[in-house]
């Protein structure tokens, strides 16, 4: 009885975790109100908004709202400052970015480009690895990786079934030939009972290679739209945090000034970096699951399934239609325009405007817009001796555009602009409470060691903590720290602030890590134990490429080996102020 009403007592205290870890968040961290003082009082934001991202006991796009109120009742900043900070320059980046991805997204354009690229990688399976790998590394770049990891489970899920049924006929094939070769009647029970240990060992070695492949397919995926959202900016939202934090900190150091991180240069620093990543996590999982390249001795059925599943997935799309065409021609304009804005010693066509008066957004939202113009098919107009085969007359001019409002409001995902307009609040009221400097202050006993083991350290903490924390939150609560940090240590502030926003997107590991991991875990093909033995080790290479991009590409393109003459008094400054702070 006892042990039935423990029972029942521990089930409503589950029934409300989250009204209890909202109590908790709230009230724990209170001491931090009494100390009195604008660092405290951020950091007890920072503790309770904190506990309710890593365990969503809010959502936490409401969450990220938390900065509204709770900043202006604190004394920290006033609600029309706070609110500012929600949608700025790089929002509206992000937000064009996103009403392109829906335009792919709905014209399928998506979907035609990665089976194309299948078709053409052949059916091998390390070939259809990357065949598989690909397009959704480069479809991660520009859309979502949650919407590319979704579109390319079917393909994946088809593929695996048309294997599944080859070796099944195989089976069924190798009974009819014993019965063939048999020398008088004999029944199929009989003949199955004679199939040799041989057949049965072969049988079951084909299923684990099926298992095998499976996983390594939904890894694949996993590993590629993750990878593929570092290349860009508005490839992941850590990204657009620290160009949004880096170009605050500057502006407050000096007005007008940003931190220099264009489209172009971080493309420039962040694709090769991406690229290797890629090629490293193909070879990983092919040793994983493929094993040294037994499975690619496929027999010529499995082959052919594979291909077969793939055709049927591509015939299934018909022919390319008009609004495929137009939004392909947009997206080639929209990178074109973003990659050549302002290229380093060469600029580019911001020339042809004011100075500082456009910047990457520009270009996003302009290419947002034509989507609602442009239309999805050819206009009846220029058809104009087009006649009607039911009516027997001319058709009547129709014009639909490849995007309406309705479709947009539903696709674009608008919790993840209040999660990045919670965190440039967050960034923002961490360095005038004061809060970032103190932390980096209280970080800089490890100024002994080299720059780059701080920043191999760092980056470890960083990609553990984002196994289980949101990557934007992450970054939101760590760059205007790493700025600071850096500025103590006399480094260049850049330096730490790419690590640790590449750093986030680090989450190899666990299913809730990022929204791929957890779409290819719901398949049933993995299981925990896959994905955190394959994610240690794409973590330990993804930190060590990290730390060599850095320490060499990286530093001419962001001159990284030069601390800007703004930095060089804030240095001095900033150890002096570590000391009334930090009194030791």
């Amino acid at each position: 009885m006892a042990n039935r009403g423990a029972l029942w007592f521990l089930k409503n205290v589950y029934a409300i975790r989250s009204w209890i870890i909202i109590i908790i968040a709230f009230v724990v961290p209170c001491k931090l109100i009494i100390c009195q003082t604008p660092e405290s009082k951020c950091l007890y934001v920072i503790c309770v908004m904190g506990l309710c991202y890593v365990t969503e006991a809010v959502p936490i796009s409401v969450t990220s709202l938390f900065p509204i109120f709770l900043f202006p009742m604190l004394g920290i900043a006033t609600a029309k400052h706070v609110s500012s900070k929600y949608v700025n320059d790089t929002s509206m980046l992000f937000f064009g970015g996103l009403i392109v991805a829906v335009a792919i997204e709905e014209t399928g354009l998506h979907k035609r480009i990665a089976l194309g690229i299948m078709k053409l990688v052949g059916v091998s399976p390390n070939m259809l690895l990357l065949g598989l790998m690909v397009p959704t590394w480069f479809l991660s770049m520009w859309i979502s990786n949650t919407a590319t990891t979704s579109m390319m489970l079917p393909i994946i899920t088809a593929v695996i079934d048309q294997m599944k049924i080859a070796e099944s006929d195989d089976d069924s094939n190798y009974v009819m030939d014993k019965k063939d070769n048999s020398n008088g009647p004999v029944s199929e029970k009989d003949v199955k009972i004679e199939i040799s240990d041989t057949q049965r060992q072969t049988t079951q070695r084909k299923s684990e290679e099926i298992k095998r492949l499976s996983k390594a397919f939904a890894l694949s995926v996993a590993y590629a739209a993750n990878t593929g959202g570092i290349a860009t900016l508005v490839g992941t939202p850590p990204n657009l945090v620290l160009q949004s934090v880096a170009n605050t900190k500057y502006d407050a150091i000096k007005k007008g000034t940003d931190a220099g991180i264009t489209f172009a240069n971080w493309m420039g620093f962040a694709i090769l970096l991406s690229l290797i990543m890629l090629i490293l996590s193909w070879f990983w999982i092919q040793l994983l699951f493929i094993r040294c390249g037994c499975l690619n001795k496929a027999n010529r059925s499995r082959s052919k399934a594979i291909k077969t599943a793939i055709d049927q997935e591509f015939k299934k799309l018909g022919k390319i239609t008009f609004a495929e065409v137009t939004v392909l021609i947009v997206f080639i304009c929209l990178a074109i325009l973003w990659i050549f804005r302002d290229l380093p010693d060469i600029h580019g066509w911001s020339l042809a405007f004011k100075t500082k008066y456009v910047s990457d957004s520009t270009a996003s939202i302009l290419m947002a817009c034509l989507l609602f113009i442009l239309p999805a098919e050819v206009p009846n107009v220029f058809c104009w001796n087009k006649i009607s085969s039911t009516t027997n007359e001319y058709e009547k001019s129709t014009y639909r555009p490849i995007l309406n409002w309705q479709v947009t409001n539903q696709k674009v995902p608008w919790g993840v602009l209040v999660l990045l307009g919670g965190g440039f609040a967050l960034a923002d009221a961490s360095q005038i409470s004061g809060l970032s400097k103190w932390l980096s202050c209280e970080l800089s006993s490890i100024n002994e060691y080299e720059p780059w083991i701080i920043n191999l350290i760092i980056c470890c903490v960083v990609a553990g903590a984002t196994e289980v924390t949101s990557n934007t939150a992450t970054a939101t609560l760590l760059l205007p720290i790493m700025f600071d940090l850096a500025i103590g240590l006399n480094l260049h502030p850049l330096y730490m602030m790419i690590s640790v926003c590449i750093a986030c997107s680090f989450a190899f590991m666990l299913p809730v890590a990022t929204p791929p991991n957890a779409i290819v875990f719901s398949t049933g093909y993995l299981k925990i134990y896959d994905m955190v033995f394959a994610g240690i080790v794409m973590n330990i290479i993804g930190i060590a490429v990290l730390t060599l991009a850095v320490n060499t590409w990286a530093e001419p393109i962001f001159n990284l080996d030069t601390i800007p003459e703004m930095f060089r008094n804030i240095s001095s400054n900033t150890n002096n102020a570590c000391i009334q702070l930090c009194p030791n």
